[in-house]
């Protein structure tokens, strides 16, 4: 992994280029995290990567060491309400967006992981499998995912017979037998439920 897009961006005109990516799309509770980050072209941190191909440890190391290095940083999340209101997807463009708000107008081109655009407000490039290929994505990939953990681990003391701490709110085997023990918490998302709660 190298700096080949962002370089490429800045060739092309852009003054500062940001990464964005997200976390918790699948989850059947909780809200969807994304992240925008500004590195400095070149900012090495050792063992970046796709969020989904480190150790928890290692993720969390990392996300000192963005904070760290970054030149700016966005981390924002689109509760369950929302997912349930506007669906998945566009919560997701909407976390992105806030996300680059945070940054405070200090990028103008945004490299994005997935094939989909949010429209940020910015110029941007989307990159399938970009947290595997662009530092800056793999770099929002670590913060969203970190931070998504985090306050699903807060969300266990709240709701601890759901022990959010254990699977994050995925669909694991020993998430949905809480489900069927407790029924639907105000934090599960309804509309990936529907079976469970008898919606068609």
């Amino acid at each position: 992994m190298d700096y080949s897009f962002e370089k490429q961006a800045i060739e092309n005109g852009a003054k500062v280029v940001c990464g964005i990516d997200e976390a918790g799309r699948g989850p059947l509770a909780g809200p969807v995290f994304a992240a925008a980050v500004i590195l400095p072209v070149d900012c090495e941190i050792d063992g970046l990567n796709d969020s989904k191909k480190l150790s928890e440890k290692k993720r969390d190391l990392l996300f000192d060491e963005i904070i760290e290095k970054a030149v700016a940083y966005g981390i924002a999340s689109v509760d369950e309400k929302t997912i349930d209101e506007i669906n998945i997807l566009q919560s997701d463009f909407l976390a992105m967006r806030k996300a680059v708000e945070k940054l405070e107008g200090k990028a103008d081109f945004a490299l994005i992981d997935g094939n989909q655009y949010p429209n940020t407000g910015l110029k941007e490039l989307c990159i399938v499998k970009g947290d595997s290929k662009s530092p800056s994505i793999a770099a929002a990939s670590i913060l969203a995912k970190v931070s998504r953990d985090r306050f699903m681990t807060e969300l266990d003391k709240k709701y601890p017979e759901y022990q959010f701490a254990r699977h994050k709110g995925y669909g694991t085997k020993l998430h949905y037998e809480c489900i069927e023990k407790y029924g639907v918490s105000p934090v599960h998302r309804k509309t990936f439920l529907k079976k469970i709660l008898g919606e068609k």
